[in-house]
Formats: structure tokens, sequence, C-alpha cells
């Protein structure tokens, strides 16, 4: 059994707190930007175009993920209007953030006359990444807790109750990790346009199905809204696998 009484803010200057969470953020950010300015060359894409495409993806993700959380839990979020935008402190939704993010790049992308394909292809390592980091700083921050669970590396959340958990946003961390290893081995290879990408959404999709049975959750029909939401990312990609990239499919392993 593990007490988690980690701090969530790395330090404080004055009435400034840093915290981890917003840390991963930036990292995410920065991880993007470098990818995008190494690879610029095959995009077509000058440096001031990056700094815009960060840009378009970063608003995408902060209002996207923001908005849903809201939806999720409108009476915590507007009995107090100031806690919108205290992103620092979590509650980010990442089927919001996914939403967001997919809608401001392909703008982008139509913008500026870009194969949106292509960049998504080279967003989805970054952001699986980010994912998995943003993952254990929910953990620091004692957040999005497991079910109650008394095996040998169970947790207890003192900020939520004294009773052991699973640490579910660690699982989650791991399997974005795994994920991140996937995603690197089919960058070693050329493929049609999006197929990396719909990797992403699948097994991210499918991770988080898995994951979210040892997560303390809402329930609708058994399963919580993450879990519906990833049913449908897991469809969608299978159906997109099935239609656009068979040929891609055989050649896994070839």
């Amino acid at each position: 059994m593990y007490v988690n009484t980690l701090d969530p803010a790395i330090f404080h200057l004055g009435p400034l707190e840093v915290r981890w969470y917003g840390l991963v953020y930036v990292l995410g950010f920065l991880i993007a930007g470098w990818l995008l300015q190494k690879n610029r060359h095959l995009l077509q894409l000058s440096k001031d175009d990056v700094w815009d495409l960060l840009l378009y993806i970063i608003l995408g993700i902060v209002i996207g993920a923001r908005l849903f959380e809201i939806f999720w839990e409108p009476s915590y979020y507007l009995s107090d209007i100031t806690r919108i935008l205290k992103i620092w402190e979590g509650g980010m939704s990442f089927h919001g953030g996914f939403v967001g993010v997919v809608a401001s790049v392909w703008y982008y992308c139509k913008k500026k006359k870009k194969n949106f394909w292509d960049v998504a292809d080279l967003l989805s390592l970054p952001a699986i990444i980010a994912l998995a980091l943003g993952r254990i700083a929910n953990f620091i921050n004692g957040e999005l807790v497991g079910r109650v669970w008394d095996g040998k590396w169970c947790v207890v959340f003192p900020n939520y109750d004294d009773i052991c958990r699973h640490p579910s946003t660690l699982y989650a961390a791991a399997k974005r990790f795994i994920v991140a290893g996937w995603l690197y081995f089919l960058t070693k290879r050329k493929w049609n346009p999006g197929f990396i990408f719909w990797n992403f959404v699948f097994w991210e999709g499918l991770g988080r199905f898995v994951v979210d049975f040892y997560r303390e959750d809402v329930l609708y029909s058994g399963l919580s809204l993450g879990q519906w939401m990833s049913a449908v990312m897991i469809i969608i990609s299978l159906w997109i696998f099935w239609k656009k990239y068979k040929d891609d499919c055989r050649n896994l392993f070839k």
C-alpha cells in the first residue's frame, strides 16, 4: 500500500505556483514544436508556419478539453467561473482535447492548403507521449482515482478518501507509453498518409476502454462516458482501416 501525499506544485514564487500538470502541457508543446521544426521540410512549412500551427494546436487542446470538462461537471465550474481558467489544476478532458486539436489542425491545413493526414501522422507520437506524462501528473494531483482494491500496489488518495484503490492513472500512463513505442515503430517505414494517426486513434481508444475498468467513475449502462466515447473511436478507426488501409495492415510485419 502507498499513501499518495505528493505535492502537485513543483515550487512557489510568492503567489505564483508552478505545478507538474502545467509543466506536462509545456513539455508536450515543446516536443511537438521540436518535431515540427525538424520535419517542416517534409510538410513544406516555414519556421513561422510551424509556430502558427503550434498556436492552433494549443488553442484547440485547451478550449476543447475545457469545454468537454465543463459539460461533464457544469455545477463544479459554473458555481465559480474562475475555475474555468485554472487549467493548471487539472480537469482537462482527453476526448475534448482530441476533438479540439483535430478541428484546429484541420482548419489550419485547409487555410494553408496542406495535407491534414501528413500533419496528423507527425503529431501522433508527441501527442501520445504528452498524454502519458499527463496521466502521471494526474496521479501527482491525486485525481481520477481508481476503483477500490486491496492489492499489493494499491494507493490511498487522502484528498479523496482513506480507501486503498487501483493507481489507474499510472496504468493509463503505462498504456500510452506502450502505444508511443508502437507509433515510433511505425514512423520507421513509409505508410499511406493517415495510417499512423488512425493507429493512434485505435490504440488510444482501446487502451482507454480497458484501463477505465479500473477507474472510479459514474457508469451509464455499465460503462463510463469515457469508455462509450472510446468505443466510438475504436469502431470508427476499424472501419477506416478496412476501407482505406487494407494494404498497410497487411504489410505491418513484412
